[in-house]
């Protein structure tokens, strides 16, 4: 019902500025409230304390417009693109999507503030990468997330189990789950369809990981195929629930439906605003390399933006408003509130699993490796996405799969360096 009332809404929105008005611009005026429309619609809560601050800190207030579905979302923002109906900031994704959209010459320009964070220490240099096109940064993080699993305490105390520090330890955690009827993992159809797939990979052989995003490798190459087959066994072993099983994620856990569920870190507001307490329902810990030989354990990362367009109606709001959110002030009730990590170095992670895991994501412990939503070019992420929905309701179309996927990413690679 939300979620039709979003779409009516947004919508109802981009035709009344398409056809309203006699063409005639109004006078800008500056902005003590900026509108930012996301696609993180549970998380409107978050949202609103954090325009509260903001508008008592710097004077600027924030309201938020959520989405739930991601598709309905992508649609809005490009369709604001080219009507007066503009959002002040609004989320993205890095990667592909954002260099598209800055290739339109939609997003602000956010060097300097890239710049003055850095130097305040509220920004690493290690996350620019994420935010650079061709030499210059757009967009600030609006938050840093780090994969990993989350387990049900509960479950694993009742059978005696403790989180794995192998594979092999993990697939016996598996098999143990099994054999009393718990099924291990969690896993879906839609959207979030390539968690396995990017985790597989990045356990076996992360270098062929990042050939694949860069069109230096193919899906039907041997190496993925053996992911695929990886990834079928698991599912052949029926450690999985039902991936068209339309039951929130956080739910799942928290009702035992599956024991584990493989998340970034910002998946820990779902365990907090069903009141589970850290340590004692639930925990967290990182997934083994499948391969043993690496020399890091492989760790999912991902960094989502926050941003402004390039003609914001107060562009001189915008940024100040994106300045202040990179600072510790502000990313201390943005990570504290949802019991997250923050992307400012500054601010420290109360929940000691996830403390634990930033630090050492920052020591140089683990190899980073980027999410494949965003380390994946929007085509061939598409299929992909489809391509895996169809694999885990269809295990043993894995090969028929992987070449359709390959067969975007050709003509994809066909005309991009």
């Amino acid at each position: 019902m939300i979620r039709s009332r979003m779409a009516v809404l947004g919508v109802a929105a981009v035709v009344l500025a398409a056809c309203g008005g006699n063409g005639a611009e109004a006078p800008a005026k500056k902005k003590t409230e900026l509108t930012l429309y996301n696609d993180k619609g549970a998380w409107t809560k978050f949202f609103d304390e954090m325009g509260v601050l903001s508008k008592e800190k710097i004077g600027l207030g924030m309201k938020p417009t959520g989405y739930t579905d991601s598709a309905q979302y992508q649609a809005f923002i490009k369709a604001s693109f080219r009507t007066n109906v503009k959002p002040d900031l609004f989320t993205w994704q890095t990667g592909g999507m954002l260099e598209e959209i800055v290739k339109q010459k939609q997003v602000a320009d956010t060097t300097a503030v890239w710049q003055q964070a850095i130097k305040a220490g509220d920004l690493s240099q290690d996350l620019a990468p994420y935010y650079t096109i061709d030499g210059k940064q757009y967009c600030v993080p609006m938050n840093v997330a780090y994969w990993g699993m989350f387990y049900n305490k509960k479950i694993f105390d009742k059978h005696g189990l403790r989180p794995p520090t192998t594979w092999d330890e993990l697939i016996t955690v598996a098999e143990t789950l099994k054999k009393n009827d718990v099924k291990a993992f969690y896993h879906t159809s839609v959207l979030f369809s390539f968690v396995w797939f990017e985790q597989l990979m990045a356990g076996m052989d992360p270098d062929l990981y990042d050939r694949l995003s860069t069109g230096e490798a193919k899906y039907t190459d041997p190496g993925v195929v053996q992911v695929m087959e990886k990834w079928k066994e698991l599912i052949d072993a029926g450690y999985f629930i039902n991936p068209g099983d339309k039951t929130d994620p956080g739910d799942v856990l928290k009702n035992g439906k599956a024991a584990m569920v493989s998340f970034g870190t910002w998946f820990n507001t779902s365990m907090t605003q069903r009141d589970m307490k850290a340590g004692a329902d639930y925990g967290f810990f990182t997934i083994p390399n499948v391969n043993a030989s690496l020399p890091k354990t492989s760790m999912i990362f991902e960094s989502g933006p926050l941003c402004s367009l390039a003609k914001a109606d107060d562009p001189e709001a915008s940024l100040k408003y994106l300045t202040w959110w990179t600072t510790a002030e502000a990313q201390e009730k943005w990570a504290t509130t949802r019991g997250d990590v923050s992307a400012n170095p500054k601010v420290e992670i109360k929940d000691e699993a996830l403390g634990q895991v930033t630090k050492d994501a920052g020591s140089g412990r683990y190899r980073l490796v980027n999410r494949y939503f965003e380390a994946t070019p929007p085509p061939i992420l598409t299929a992909a996405l489809d391509g895996f929905g169809k694999f885990v309701t269809e295990p043993g179309s894995y090969k028929e799969v992987l070449e359709t996927i390959q067969k975007e990413a050709d003509e994809y690679w066909s005309t991009h360096q």
